[in-house]
């Protein structure tokens, strides 16, 4: 990893960590499940205009069309779960449960990709990251009216989504596709995915304001198109492990920036999980 490919990183996660806060605020707009759904619309068509941009055409090829299908739907279950997940529990908590993505992935690589065997470092790692996860779900104590075991859940069930899309996307004919290709996919189907099943969720527009719409279009052109798109170019550059390493700041970050922007209380307690989890992350990847 050169000290170009860690910058990118780095800036990446920063911008993760501080659009967890914007998914927050955009849901006191728009109903969470509508919103991710109007992200992914806006993103089609950014992706769209990059990819001619750079003259390239949208592949479609029936090699790839199932792939594609079940990455994007996976895609939407991902973001149905953590738009609700940041609707229900603070930032600082799903920011730990979510980025434990690792986690899961380790255990399933293990059964499912060559040479991602589980040795007794990554199981040391794996058994502190899933006990902070645990402890994180589970210890209820101290904690307001707005954080619930079900925000909780869905960030999890959000975590264990993005490993599907992950490991679905490397192990299937997309991964022979360009990076622009492979988020394509992915925005592409799960806006009417998402669109159509919003109004399950209740009324699609709760407070509109134009501060609503700037953080819209600040997760369609700079997360959902840019941000993405470089992870899955790093991921073409770099080995998975020396990319996923970096992992370990998101849920860091994410702590700071529900602290430091919305006000939120960070515990003691808070704090240990999150390192257990950093820690795990840690050594799960490491050679």
């Amino acid at each position: 990893m050169d000290a170009r490919g860690a910058a990118v990183l780095v800036t990446i996660f920063a911008i993760l960590a501080v659009n967890q806060v914007v998914i927050k605020l955009t849901n006191q707009g728009l109903q969470p499940v509508f919103a991710a759904g109007v992200r992914s619309a806006g993103a089609v068509f950014v992706h769209w205009a990059w990819m001619r941009l750079r003259g390239q055409r949208p592949d479609f090829s029936r090699e790839a069309l199932g792939a594609g299908l079940l990455v994007g739907a996976i895609f939407a279950v991902e973001f149905l779960a953590l738009f609700l997940a940041l609707d229900l529990t603070t930032v600082s908590r799903a920011s730990v449960i979510f980025y434990s993505m690792p986690v899961w992935m380790a255990v399933t690589a293990h059964f499912v990709l060559p040479g991602e065997r589980l040795t007794p470092v990554r199981l040391l790692g794996l058994t502190l990251a899933f006990g902070g996860v645990a402890w994180a779900i589970f210890d209820r104590a101290g904690l307001g009216g707005d954080v619930s075991l079900a925000g909780d859940l869905f960030a999890l069930v959000a975590a264990v989504a993005w490993m599907g899309v992950s490991l679905a996307a490397r192990l299937s004919a997309i991964s022979r596709q360009t990076p622009e290709m492979q988020i394509f996919w992915q925005v592409l189907v799960s806006a009417p995915l998402l669109l159509l099943l919003a109004p399950l969720f209740g009324p699609l527009v709760r407070n509109l304001t134009p501060g609503t719409a700037g953080l819209m279009v600040f997760q369609i052109v700079v997360v959902a198109s840019g941000v993405f798109l470089a992870w899955f170019r790093l991921l073409s550059r770099y080995k998975a492990s020396q990319v996923a390493v970096f992992a370990f700041l998101s849920p860091v970050f994410g702590v700071a920036v529900g602290w430091l922007w919305l006000g939120e209380t960070v515990t003691a307690s808070l704090l240990v999980k999150l390192a257990l989890v950093a820690a795990g992350i840690v050594l799960i990847n490491r050679r």
